[in-house]
C-alpha cells in the first residue's frame, strides 16, 4: 500500500507542477503587457508555495467525469486558485496577518491601498479566465464568489460572539472554504460533459471535502503545525469562533464556562495550556476529529457513481490526506 500512496503522491506532484507552470506564465504575460508592480506583488503570494488542491481537483474532476483534454479545463483551474489568492489577500487585510504561507504579506510590503487593489486583480485575472465557459459555468462561478463574500459578512458579525452555534459556524464554512471546492468541481462535471444532475454530485464532493478541509484547518491551529504558514492559535486571537470553541462552550456551564469564555475574549499566548486543558475536557477536539470523517465518508460515496480510474483513486487519496493532516 505504501507504494500506491508514494505513486499517488507522485502524480499529484507532477500535476501541481503543471499548474505552477500555468500559473507563472500567466503572470509572466502580465508582466509583458505591462501589469508592472501588481503582477509582482500579486505573484509573490500567487507563487509563494501551497498545496494547489482546488485546481488538482478541477482538473480530477474533470478527468473521472470523462474529459480528456485537460487544456479544455485548465483555465478554469487557474481561475478558482487566483480567485482564492485573492480572497487570501483581503482575508489577511482584515485579519492583520503578517505572514502568508510563510512570507510576508501583500498589504504588510506594499501597504492597505495596494494590496486592496491586488486582490482585486486577482479577482479579475480569475473572471477573465472563468468568461471563456458557457453561462451556466460562469453562474457557478459568480454565485460560489457572492457566498465568499456573504460568508466574510457573516464570520465578521460573529467575531468573538459566544452565542455562535454550529449551525453558524456550517453556514460560515460551506459559504467561504467548501463552496469554491463544490463549485469547482461542479464546474469541472460539466466542461466534461456530464449532465447537470451528474455533475452536482461532484459538487457534493468537494463541499463534504471543503468542510472536513476547514475542520481540519480548525485543529491545526490549536495543535500547532508549520505546515500552515502563521502562528498557533492565530485563529484564537483573532476572534474566530470555530467549531472545537462553539462545541466546547456549550457543553460547558458554570465556572467553567465563564472560564473558557474569559480565555477567548482576553486570549493571550500563556493562555494556550489553559484553553487546550478546558477543550480536552469537552472533548471538543475529539468531536471535531469526528466530524472529519463523518463527511470524507460523505465525499467518498459521492465518488460510486463513476467507474474505477486514475482520477479517482487520485480524489480518493486526496481525501486521504485531509484526513492524515491532523494525526
Amino acid at each position: 500500500m505504501a507504494s500506491i500512496g508514494l505513486e499517488a503522491s507522485d502524480q499529484l506532484e507532477v500535476m501541481r507542477l503543471h499548474v505552477d507552470a500555468a500559473l507563472e506564465a500567466l503572470v509572466e504575460d502580465e508582466r509583458e503587457q505591462g501589469a508592472g508592480q501588481v503582477a509582482d506583488l500579486c505573484a509573490s503570494m500567487l507563487l509563494a508555495g501551497g498545496k494547489r488542491l482546488r485546481p488538482l481537483l478541477i482538473l480530477l474532476a474533470h478527468e473521472i467525469a470523462g474529459g480528456e483534454d485537460i487544456d479544455e479545463v485548465m483555465p478554469l483551474a487557474l481561475a478558482f486558485e487566483l480567485i482564492h489568492t485573492a480572497t487570501l489577500v483581503h482575508d489577511d487585510i482584515n485579519d492583520e496577518a503578517a505572514l502568508r504561507r510563510g512570507v510576508q504579506t501583500i498589504h504588510t510590503r506594499a501597504g492597505l491601498a495596494k494590496a486592496v487593489i491586488a486582490g482585486d486583480w486577482l479577482f479579475v485575472q480569475g473572471f477573465g479566465l472563468g468568461g471563456r465557459y458557457e453561462e451556466n459555468i460562469v453562474r457557478l462561478m459568480a454565485k460560489c464568489c457572492a457566498d465568499i463574500a456573504v460568508a466574510e459578512f457573516h464570520q465578521l458579525d460573529h467575531v468573538l460572539n459566544l452565542a455562535t452555534s454550529p449551525e453558524d459556524y456550517l453556514s460560515i464554512v460551506r459559504g467561504k472554504t467548501a463552496g469554491p471546492f463544490s463549485a469547482g468541481c461542479h464546474a469541472a462535471g460539466l466542461v466534461a460533459g456530464l449532465d447537470e444532475e451528474q455533475a452536482s454530485g461532484l459538487g457534493r464532493f468537494g463541499m463534504e471535502l471543503g468542510v472536513a478541509f476547514q475542520l481540519v484547518d480548525d485543529l491545526l491551529d490549536l495543535r500547532g503545525d508549520d505546515r500552515m504558514g502563521k502562528p498557533r492559535g492565530a485563529d484564537v486571537i483573532e476572534g474566530k469562533m470555530t467549531l472545537p470553541l462553539i462545541h466546547a462552550l456549550t457543553l460547558s456551564h458554570g465556572e467553567e464556562r465563564q472560564k473558557l469564555a474569559h480565555i477567548i475574549e482576553h486570549f493571550t499566548d500563556d493562555q494556550f495550556d489553559q484553553l487546550m486543558v478546558l477543550l480536552n475536557r469537552s472533548e471538543s477536539l475529539k468531536y471535531a476529529e469526528l466530524l472529519v470523517r463523518t463527511h470524507l465518508e460523505r465525499a467518498v460515496l459521492e465518488l460510486d457513481a463513476f467507474p474505477p480510474s486514475r482520477a479517482k483513486d487520485l480524489m480518493l487519496h486526496i481525501t486521504g490526506y485531509v484526513m492524515e493532516r491532523h494525526v
